[in-house]
């Protein structure tokens, strides 16, 4: 992990959670720093005020994101990527998105995968971009990525 504790964009997706739930929202983010060439994968802990199902977190999930066309919910009950990986988004302007939820702490659990070299600099400014010219966002950057890294 780094930075378990008071990373320097928690305050940051504190304000944009705040803003959107219209109540103070309080999160712990833990990015990881592993052994690969690059990517950013975190995750965030939420501790619910009320009981939720998967399902509702699904219809949420979908509605928030159905029109981010960088933005993939991840989510496989049986399959190898079960969450959000790194490896998944490499040389691609994906964000992958995922949740688990703790029904012992009353917990969702969130996971975030991108490549920080792409979704988290020239993609992102080439995204920027065609929105500022009045573009399609995706043009020039809707590709797979090159996975397996």
């Amino acid at each position: 992990p780094y930075k378990p504790s008071m990373h320097r964009h928690t305050a940051e997706i504190e304000q944009e959670l705040s803003l959107l739930t219209g109540s103070d929202v309080r999160i712990a983010l833990t990015p990881h720093a592993v052994d690969m060439v690059r990517g950013i994968m975190a995750t965030g802990h939420s501790f619910l005020t009320r009981q939720v199902t998967n399902q509702e977190l699904w219809k949420i999930y979908r509605e928030m994101y159905q029109s981010e066309p960088f933005v993939r919910i991840v989510r496989d009950q049986r399959g190898l990527h079960m969450l959000p990986d790194p490896k998944n988004v490499v040389g691609s302007n994906f964000c992958d998105v995922g949740f688990e939820l703790d029904p012992h702490t009353n917990r969702m659990i969130t996971f975030g995968a991108i490549d920080n070299l792409i979704k988290g600099a020239a993609g992102q400014a080439i995204q920027n971009l065609n929105i500022m010219i009045g573009a399609d966002e995706q043009t020039g950057i809707n590709h797979a990525g090159v996975r397996p890294v």
